[in-house]
């Protein structure tokens, strides 16, 4: 079986060694005309063989993972990584842990990286959940007390139950994930590397996952991001890095490089090197001109005009109930005190509590607000995110028009929300909070992070992309 891996990482000591000076304190990471090569052999006993041979004959085949890869990585910046399978983006990981080391160039890292990487080379088979812990600390530098202080917090975030104390031989790919990212959460680095790993996890690991990594940056993290999903790319990473073959292609902002690598992806060989060479003789803002221009018009009248009727046909019935099953959301409470936010909840128009939905629909975000203490110019609101942290809308009384100059206590009231929900099919976190002023200062009274999570439905037999559902109407003619 398999785990995913926790490495320091030991930096050079010598900054002139990658070319780096006095002003560049702020780089993280420096990489410089890095490569990458193995040896590729038809057969296995020509390894064997060519040890023999002392230079004479070559029974190998180089194969670059990487070639010639330079850039920096500044403090509490988020850089994505994407390519296609094969690119080398694992291996550039891998040499950023410290797992594996260059053929060519020079790796600088400033501080202790912590990595996510693949599964299978961070935990002993044969030990259990509990000893991998505590043999993944004991990597780190921990010692035993150090390590049970920090022991139930690591169990509870893995929440794998009984199964921290069985064999991690018998462990789903999710289990491994669950259990290497909490170590990971509790341990103090400076760089956080992340490989795709989180795809295995349910939604509310996920998104508990998500919220990790966004602590992390807003305490001035470092994050590098693989992931095949270029939405999460550009919604957790304000640049991209996109390889092809081990060749660094482009190294932008992620909107900008995720587009260009998608039109990569969805293009035939000839445009794909039209676009290539492009990139490399013009740059990236040329090439991603060329390759968004206008497609000709179909040859054909296509109409889409959806009246009524025609949705009628499509459209299926609202279909909303609670799910018990549904996992529990991994919350976070902070606030003065001075209010309390109790039973939360969503309401369909029935006045039924539901947390699977379908979009399109009306529901109410309900909670109550048990006051301690007076509270002057207080407002209640809430938000909606995706599991990655997008925030998808944020509502306020205050924002609604809605006042409360002084609440007196101690005193119980409810906040309503209602909302149609206009959002794809997918899963969803709202928030509570309630907020007032004290000494002059606006701050939480209370305030409940990822409190609920929903799953949307579709509402009819159409295919949705993206986050919002604009209820579209589409025509398509033929012009000349």
């Amino acid at each position: 079986m398999s785990s995913d891996v926790l490495v320091p990482h030991v930096a050079l000591t010598n900054r002139d060694k990658c070319g780096l000076t006095a002003v560049d304190r702020d780089i993280v990471i420096a990489v410089r005309n890095v490569g990458k090569m193995y040896y590729l052999y038809d057969r296995p006993r020509d390894r064997l063989k060519q040890a023999f041979l002392w230079g004479r004959k070559q029974l190998y085949r180089e194969f670059w993972a990487l070639r010639d890869v330079s850039f920096e990585v500044g403090c509490g910046e988020s850089v994505g990584i994407i390519g296609r399978n094969g690119a080398g983006k694992s291996t550039l990981l891998q040499i950023l842990a410290g797992t594996l080391t260059p053929t060519t160039g020079e790796v600088r890292v400033n501080g202790r990286v912590a990595a996510l990487l693949e599964l299978g080379s961070g935990f002993d088979p044969e030990f259990t959940g509990r000893e991998n812990v505590y043999l993944n600390g004991a990597i780190w530098g921990f010692s035993r007390e150090e390590i049970d202080e920090r022991f139930d917090e690591i169990a509870a975030f893995a929440d794998i139950g009984q199964f921290i104390d069985q064999p991690v031989k018998l462990y789903s790919s999710g289990m491994f994930v669950r259990l290497a990212f909490a170590v990971q959460a509790f341990v103090p680095k400076e760089v956080l590397v992340v490989d795709e790993a989180l795809a295995v996890g349910d939604e509310a690991f996920q998104r508990k996952c998500m919220a990790v990594l966004e602590r992390f940056r807003d305490n001035g993290g470092t994050v590098l991001l693989v992931s095949h999903d270029t939405q999460t790319i550009v919604r957790q990473c304000e640049r991209c890095l996109l390889l092809s073959y081990g060749e660094l292609l482009a190294d932008d902002d992620s909107k900008s490089v995720t587009d260009l690598y998608q039109g990569l992806m969805f293009s035939d060989p000839q445009e794909s090197a039209e676009i290539l060479a492009n990139l490399r003789q013009h740059g990236l803002q040329y090439a991603l001109k060329q390759s968004q221009g206008e497609t000709e018009a179909q040859s054909q009248i296509q109409e889409n005009a959806h009246d009524e009727n025609d949705q009628a046909e499509h459209r299926i019935e609202p279909l909303d109930w609670f799910d018990p099953n549904l996992p529990k959301t991994s919350e976070v409470t902070y606030g003065n005190g001075d209010a309390e936010i109790i039973d939360c909840g969503l309401y369909n128009q029935q006045g039924e509590r539901v947390n699977v939905l379908t979009m399109g629909q009306r529901y109410e975000w309900v909670y109550k607000v048990r006051f301690y203490r007076d509270a002057k110019d207080v407002h209640f609101g809430m938000m909606l995110r995706t599991i990655d942290g997008l925030d998808v809308t944020g509502i306020a009384t205050d924002r609604e028009n809605i006042f409360f100059e002084s609440i007196s206590a101690p005193l119980l009231m409810e906040a309503r929300f209602s909302i149609k929900l206009n959002v794809v099919p997918g899963t969803y976190f709202f928030n509570a909070g309630v907020t007032g002023t004290v000494d002059g200062e606006r701050i939480y009274l209370h305030r409940r992070v990822d409190v609920g999570m929903v799953r949307v439905l579709p509402c009819d037999s159409h295919e949705p992309y993206g986050i919002a559902y604009l209820e579209p109407r589409v025509i398509c003619k033929r012009l000349s």
